[in-house]
């Protein structure tokens, strides 16, 4: 095999392997921001609920005497 075409070959295939580095690198970060989000609203779901629970519990015991 000549030396010019083993060379493009190898910079095909590096250009390849950035394309495709580079389309990881967008879905790691979309996942990223997906993650965030969802976390954001587990930790919104988790603080309304436990404020519900303490207001119903306060109601209870200020009832019960």
């Amino acid at each position: 095999m000549p030396k010019n075409e083993a060379l493009t070959k190898i910079e095909a295939h590096e250009k390849l392997c950035r394309i495709m580095q580079k389309q990881t690198h967008d879905k790691i970060h979309n996942l990223e921001k997906t993650i965030d989000r969802i976390e954001k609203i587990l930790l919104t779901s988790a603080g309304v609920l436990i404020t519900g629970m303490a207001s119903v519990i306060i109601v209870l015991i200020t009832r019960w005497n």
